[in-house]
């Protein structure tokens, strides 16, 4: 079977590679420079992730990453280890990278439990080089950034004498004043980082400061202790990243492995913050998160795109059920870590609060998938150069960039503005009846020898008056499609090849009975799930759930095998084509 079918954009396979040792491949970091270049840093190696001999290298594409100049590193080929470098350009033009160097070459670290941890990439030194020539060369001096010790640095098991730390978010400008994001981590455990929270090191001369020795740094907020999770989180916060309002105000997005990012605001440059909250979407779904990069990017029409993975996480298991033993050389999987498959994007837009303006997070949508559902994709940036929007990511072997299609972003803003949708069903009834059916898009078709994904979907929108049946679409043996309404509120959704059946239901108590409701069901083709939306919010699974959209399998051929359907709701409408989850919410009700 054909996996790459027509015209997906969103299959990780179409993005254009950057290429990298061969290894380790992480944390594709882009910025537009001066002179109309690409630059990109990355964290690469010949082995795995943490791997002695981890660089960080830098390369520059002048076609929009067609093709890459050959990578210049910036630490000498026999430096020990260097790794996750942000980049941040100045008014002068001139590119600075700062990053984790591990520059007394420590070759074990001493854990609480008296074990020893070969695995030194996130320790040592917070540096930074800088380019004057849009990246081509580097500062042949690297400088460290002073870091004033927090509670978790002193009461490790060095007693501060070595730091752990690392970190992924990007450097921003607020103002006159430059904030780094800091991830400490107090120790080490189960999940590699066991407790951890999140710092900023503040520069307010950085952006006209030419000599480098004279860049003062503060680290913020004030205090003992970084940003945490919630009152009654877990020890995990880190990977805090920023967005910059238009007053100056400040909001920290990070990960924990609660199941949830967290969101905390500061309007007074980072010195102090809000207590931290889990993350809701403007419809007061929580939204979910493994222990993943969760990112913010401000963009040039003042909004913001937010990516995620839309599910939940899970702490680790230890060992296997006992009665289904692992085959021969296979590990359990860490949950709190899987599950970043698919990549969604949220756009954001800024809302006044009594409190100053906060952001509002819209519908999730699916903006890159695999079709392995064990791939992992994670740790993008977005570049706007003018041309268009672009997105990196990794898989931690392959980084790549993807070009965001101007016709879909315009769709998200639209969604995040509250605009009616500018895409319109082709069939459509407004009573209950029995109806001349239409025609439904395949999802496998015969291509010579084998099958090729058509990538396609469509939407069913449907107004019902309860519980009960809404749609039978399906021969006497099952081939087809039925959409109903459980007795517990529950909502399902029954495709059928003949070959393979899938059946995909919500989370109980999404329809209540006696309540007229409006229902959007989304069959997305190219990532193969379904996604529910009622009364104008998209369905996340509850708390019982890690997820809320439900998978159906990529070799389910079709389900239009009945010339006439049963329609029992009091309206229904298909679209030949998967709706943004947005665009259903506003179809939906989105005001209720």
């Amino acid at each position: 079977m054909s996996t790459v079918g027509d015209s997906d954009w969103r299959l990780l396979a179409r993005g254009r590679e950057i290429p990298t040792a061969g290894g380790y491949a992480d944390q594709p970091n882009l910025l537009l420079t001066d002179d109309g270049a690409w630059l990109c840093v990355v964290t690469t190696g010949t082995g795995g992730e943490g791997d002695r001999g981890q660089r960080v290298i830098a390369l520059r594409s002048t076609d929009r990453g067609r093709s890459w100049s050959a990578p210049v590193p910036l630490e000498p080929d026999e430096a020990p280890e260097n790794s996750y470098a942000v980049t941040l350009k100045v008014p002068s033009g001139r590119i600075y990278a700062f990053y984790n160097f591990n520059a007394d070459n420590l070759r074990e670290l001493r854990l609480e439990d008296g074990s020893v941890l070969r695995r030194v990439d996130s320790q040592g030194h917070y540096v930074f080089r800088f380019s004057d020539d849009h990246g081509r060369s580097w500062s042949p001096r690297r400088y460290e950034i002073p870091i004033r010790a927090f509670r978790c640095d002193r009461e490790n098991v060095y007693q501060g004498r070595i730091r752990f730390f690392w970190n992924v978010g990007k450097p921003w400008i607020a103002g006159n004043r430059v904030l780094i994001p800091h991830h400490k981590v107090g120790r080490f455990g189960p999940g590699f980082f066991a407790e951890s929270e999140g710092a900023f090191l503040v520069s307010d001369n950085l952006l006209t400061e030419s000599d480098p020795e004279k860049i003062v740094w503060q680290t913020l907020p004030e205090g003992e202790v970084g940003l945490k999770t919630p009152p009654g989180g877990g020890p995990v916060a880190e990977e805090q990243n920023l967005a910059v309002l238009s007053d100056g105000t400040l909001a920290a997005l990070y990960r924990t492995k609660d199941g949830y990012p967290v969101i905390a605001y500061s309007r007074d440059g980072g010195a102090h913050w809000t207590a931290p909250e889990y993350l809701r979407l403007r419809t007061g779904e929580l939204a979910k998160q493994p222990r993943a990069a969760n990112f913010i990017w401000k963009c040039a029409n003042g909004k913001f795109l937010y990516w995620f993975h839309n599910c939940g996480g899970e702490l680790i298991r230890e060992g296997w059920d006992s009665a289904c033993p692992p085959p021969p050389g296979a590990r359990p999987l860490d949950l709190q870590y899987e599950n970043r498959n698919p990549g969604w994007l949220v756009p954001v837009r800024e809302v006044s609060s009594p409190d100053g303006p906060v952001l509002e997070f819209g519908a999730p949508e699916v903006a890159l998938y695999d079709d392995d559902p064990l791939v992992r994709i994670s740790y993008p940036d977005l570049l706007e150069d003018g041309v268009g929007v672009v997105i990196s990511e990794t898989q931690k072997t392959v980084a790549r960039t993807h070009e965001l299609p101007a016709a879909f972003l315009a769709r998200l803003w639209r969604s995040v503005d509250r605009q009616a949708p500018t895409v319109e069903p082709v069939w459509q009834v407004a009573a209950p009846g029995e109806y001349e059916a239409p025609e439904l898009p395949p999802f496998l078709l015969r291509e010579e020898v084998s099958g090729v994904c058509t990538r396609r979907g469509f939407s069913l929108v449907a107004e019902l008056a309860g519980p009960g049946p809404v749609l039978a679409a399906a021969r006497p043996d099952g081939r087809g499609l039925t959409l109903q309404v459980n007795p517990d509120g529950a909502i399902e959704l029954r495709l059928d090849d003949g070959r393979l059946c899938c059946v995909c239901c919500s989370e109980p108590g999404a329809i209540l009975p006696g309540r007229r409701s409006r229902l959007a069901v989304n069959v997305d083709g190219g990532a193969h799930l379904v996604v529910f939306v009622v009364n104008g919010r998209t369905l996340g699974g509850g708390a019982g759930r890690l997820f809320g959209w439900r998978g159906f399998p990529p070799t389910l051929t079709r389900v239009d095998f009945v010339g006439r359907w049963r329609v029992a709701a009091a309206a229904l409408a298909v679209y030949a084509q998967t709706l943004l989850q947005g665009e259903a919410e506003w179809l939906t009700g989105n005001e209720t």
